[in-house]
């Protein structure tokens, strides 16, 4: 929200305090209060009259700073607010004459106490600062108040994040209402919104607010982060890296770490789409024509129309398409699938819940205590009330009798339409609930699959969320065209989401609306199949590759191939993200900080930290993408290329920019007809570019997230020696690029596509090449 007019006046009908000193400070074991008027004490009389700003100052973590400020402290509590690992930890406190210096790990909080002013620094310098404006208790004619953070940009800072946004990925020149909404992926509006933004400097912002806030990100003042929110408290946490990815780690561990997704989660998954017409008919063939045609499909999804017309959500089969569902999921199962059903929180007021949800207080309620409802989506629908713990069980009762019956997940979809005018039975703020929302909705239904299925097969397929949502995977873009432009700004709001620390992400494989051309499809089908999820679902056609062309069934399956044969590699990922919060898709600032051409792409990615992937976005196949420095090599073709430049280069449907880094040891798995399998058994390791007197460590877990082996490989002068730990399995080694094996007594040796291939027999736990 924008409170000046231009750089010296204040927009008319408002008024701006800030503070000018800190008149005095209180000093705790575990954190300091300072109290700071806002206009220069000078003389006892000065005392009277005016407002006075109480900031509290705590290090929740370390090398995180939390900064809070209070005009009026007698607010009655409003709730929900995010859960946070708020750890304090003991501050390191410095006084000079015109300084309070405190520390937390690596960072460092400068604070003027005359002409007061916050300096954030690490140990590279200087990070961000706020100066006397910085801080700010707004007052409007309209009788609201608003309280105001600014932090300084310094020149060249760029700024990303905010949730999954479609807008530029960088976000510099934006204002941006942190509010959920059903916009789809080609606006400013968004599904996925998160207060938190990260800065190219190494450091990141948490504004601790469910409800809205407002976001002027170098765009009412060009060289301020600006961040507001109506009432009398502000509260942030100022996170150091220094590095972005650290940066990251840390936010996930003050707002929640992402589960583990089940490993058959990442296999391909195939949809009904909306609005098309589909019965069980329908749905086997499209099952056994990709067996028929060898597309690995590993999960089968039941769209809206699982249930009749008018009546969402009921839980109930439509008998009419589908007489014998508990048959047909057995049937299904049977073929090697899991099952996944579309599900929402509204109850359309023909079902034949809405009654009972109505008459035992399930749903949201009006002030004067009518049930809240409007015709748009569903007729006369309500909103479910997750405040209420009756409603809570009678909703997972519903889905637990679903899974009775076969059902492995629950796509998520909606929770963003969220209205204001409303009474929760716990008396959660409105405001606050309307972000707030979606994390209720999806880990009401995360906990039910956790609790029936267990903790290692629990997975949504989520459309909305906020801050701490990464806890529950997975998530998709929601509603896109199928053009490239929508590719291109899928990928946008893909990279926002995962720079803002959510771990997996997904999107409709050809876009939803409309129908791609044959060429959009194919190349739509390559991102998506080396996304962290994949699925085809589109509106009102279907996604089965062979509606379009022949070619994009060889497509598919070349793709899905590829995919299952990267499972090692991506659940190691997985693993990793679960334990550190580091997205498995990540944005190539994460993977190359010190590289500033890696600021502004965002029309490439890097998947895990040694694949670069760069979709193609036109009908001509021209890829265009940057190599940062080093030695690159094509993970298909074996052509290495010299990094530190952007490239274009020409690409058919079965291949497009996908390189492995230099210093690489890729593991790649011995089955590609499926995403599960033993990881272990026969796996295959790549080596790139190794470099001299250097050392590599790679895990190897399973399907359950274990580790089970560890390969350590060195490279010193001409040999090349693999150790191995916790294993009996045979596997083999194949040689990447110009090194060529001259001997070896491990095994037999094999020419291959892109180098030498070494088989090593069971029971090897050690050898040595070499070149």
């Amino acid at each position: 929200m924008k409170f000046t007019d231009g750089n010296w006046l204040v927009k008319e009908g408002y008024q701006i305090h800030f503070p000018k000193e800190v008149y005095d400070f209180k000093v705790e074991e575990k954190a300091i209060t300072l109290y700071a008027p806002c206009k220069y004490i000078n003389h006892r009389g000065d005392t009277l009259d005016g407002p006075l700003l109480t900031i509290k100052l705590t290090a929740p973590l370390d090398d995180v700073i939390r900064v809070q400020t209070w005009h009026f402290q007698g607010e009655k509590e409003k709730y929900p607010n995010y859960a946070i690992a708020n750890q304090n930890q003991a501050l390191n406190i410095k006084e000079t004459e015109q300084q309070l210096i405190f520390s937390s790990g690596a960072l460092t909080l400068k604070l003027n106490k005359q002409d007061f002013q916050l300096i954030f620094e690490n140990v590279a310098g200087r990070l961000t600062s706020a100066d006397q404006k910085g801080l700010a208790w707004i007052e409007g004619t309209d009788q609201q108040t608003y309280m105001r953070g600014q932090l300084k940009l310094g020149v060249g800072e760029h700024l990303y994040g905010l949730g999954e946004r479609f807008t530029p990925f960088v976000k510099n020149g934006q204002s941006v209402d942190i509010w959920n909404e059903d916009g789809g992926t080609s606006s400013e509006q968004s599904y996925k919104n998160v207060p938190f933004y990260l800065s190219s400097k190494g450091y990141g912002i948490f504004v601790n607010h469910p409800e809205r806030v407002s976001f002027e990100l170098g765009s009412e003042l060009v060289s301020r982060a600006q961040f507001s929110v109506k009432g009398e408290t502000l509260d942030y946490y100022l996170i150091n890296g220094p590095t972005p990815k650290e940066v990251i780690s840390r936010y996930t561990a003050l707002t929640g770490r992402p589960a583990l997704p089940p490993a058959w989660s990442f296999g391909l998954w195939l949809s009904t789409s909306f609005t098309t017409n589909y019965n069980e008919e329908t749905v086997t063939h499209f099952v056994d024509g990709m067996a028929e045609r060898g597309i690995p499909l590993s999960v089968f999804h039941f769209d809206c129309f699982w249930m009749e017309a008018f009546e969402w959500t009921n839980f109930i089969w439509d008998r009419q398409n589908f007489p014998d569902p508990e048959g047909m999921l057995k049937r299904l199962k049977d073929k090697g699938l899991k099952i996944c059903v579309w599900i929402n929180p509204y109850i359309a007021q023909k079902s034949p819940l809405f009654i009972e949800a109505h008459q035992n207080g399930y749903l949201l309620k009006k002030p004067n205590g009518d049930t809240w409802q409007w015709d748009r989506w569903q007729a006369g629908m309500g909103i479910v009330d997750f405040t209420n713990p009756e409603a809570v069980k009678w909703f997972q009762d519903h889905l637990r009798t679903l899974i009775d019956i076969g059902v492995d997940s629950f796509k998520t979809d909606f929770g963003e339409r969220i209205p204001t005018d409303v009474i929760y039975h716990d008396g959660s703020n409105p405001e606050k609930m309307h972000n707030y929302y979606a994390q209720l909705y999806n880990q009401v239904v995360f906990d039910l699959l956790k609790e029936v299925k267990g903790e290692q097969e629990a997975i949504v397929f989520a459309r909305s969320a906020t801050a701490g949502g990464q806890q529950y995977p997975v998530h998709w873009g929601g509603d896109c065209d199928s053009t490239y432009e929508a590719m291109a700004e899928s990928l946008r709001g893909g990279l926002s989401l995962t720079t803002s620390g959510f771990g997996y992400w997904s999107h409709d494989i050809g876009g939803f609306e409309n129908t791609a051309s044959p060429d959009v499809f194919k190349r739509w089908t390559a991102f998506g199949l080396l996304s962290s999820h994949s699925r085809f679902h589109g509106s009102a056609s279907y996604r089965v590759p062979w509606s379009f062309d022949e070619e994009a069934v060889d497509v598919a399956r070349h793709f899905t191939q590829l995919k299952n044969q990267l499972m090692p590699y991506l659940y190691r990922h997985a693993v990793e993200n679960s334990q550190s919060g580091i997205p498995i898709m990540r944005a190539m600032l994460l993977e190359f900080p010190d590289d500033p051409l890696t600021e502004t792409l965002d029309r490439q990615y890097m998947l895990g930290d040694r694949l670069l992937v760069a979709p193609i976005f036109n009908e001509v196949g021209l890829g265009s993408f940057y190599l940062p420095k080093g030695r690159w090599t094509h993970l298909l073709s074996g052509e290495v290329v010299e990094g530190g430049l952007w490239m274009k280069t020409d690409y058919d449907y079965f291949s497009l920019p996908l390189f492995v880094r230099e210093h690489t040891v890729l593991p790649i798995g011995s089955d590609q007809t499926k995403p599960v399998y033993d990881y272990a058994e026969f796996v295959t390791l790549r080596l790139y570019q190794l470099q001299d007197n250097s050392k590599v460590e790679l895990p190897i877990y399973n399907s359950e997230g274990i580790l089970c082996k560890r390969f350590t490989v060195k490279k010193e002068n001409d040999k090349i020696q693999v150790s191995i730990t916790n294993t009996k399995e045979p596997f083999s080694i194949e040689i990447i690029g110009n090194d060529r094996i001259s001997s070896t007594t491990a095994g037999h040796l094999e020419e291959t596509q892109t180098g030498v291939k070494v088989g090593v027999a069971e029971g090897i736990n050690s050898l040595t090449l070499t070149l």
